[in-house]
């Protein structure tokens, strides 16, 4: 009789074992943060974060800075008006100088504290634009901190 199998079947647990990082005197196991989670990153350090789920239907993610970065609710504008709010938003960044990526917020925030009617907001107040139109300047202003105007 061969122990050859055996053996076999002995490694194939043991490599299973050590793999799973299960042992008889482990204990219940424990969950830690995503490492790439925005909570996780120590202060003052930058990480590539995967794009937030939207909020659900008619709910809005707000910053902790008061500003509306997401609606719940499908984009709504014209290929003209998106381009024109992408654009306005790209030339106010880039005045700036920086990361773009830094300025999304700071841009958000000015236009939606004004009651000035113009490209970045489809010719009205942010405060008057539908759920869907708001949503659409905020995925244009994300498109000109990414260069993806045109």
């Amino acid at each position: 009789m061969r122990r050859y199998p055996q053996f076999a079947v002995g490694a194939v647990a043991v490599t299973v074992i050590s793999v799973s990082g299960c042992s008889p005197d482990s204990g219940p196991e424990t969950t830690s943060p995503v490492p790439d989670s925005p909570t996780s990153s120590p202060p003052g350090t930058t990480t590539e974060q995967a794009t937030p789920a939207p909020p659900p239907p008619g709910e809005v993610a707000i910053s902790p800075g008061g500003v509306t970065t997401a609606v719940g609710a499908p984009a709504e504008s014209t290929e003209d008006d998106y381009f024109q709010a992408c654009m306005a938003a790209r030339t106010w960044m880039e005045q700036r100088g920086d990361d773009l990526q830094a300025q999304i917020e700071p841009y958000l925030a000015m236009v939606q504290s004004t009651q000035n009617a113009g490209p970045a907001t489809f010719g009205a107040p942010w405060s008057e634009l539908s759920a869907g139109q708001q949503s659409a300047v905020i995925v244009a202003v994300e498109a000109a901190a990414d260069r993806m105007c045109g």
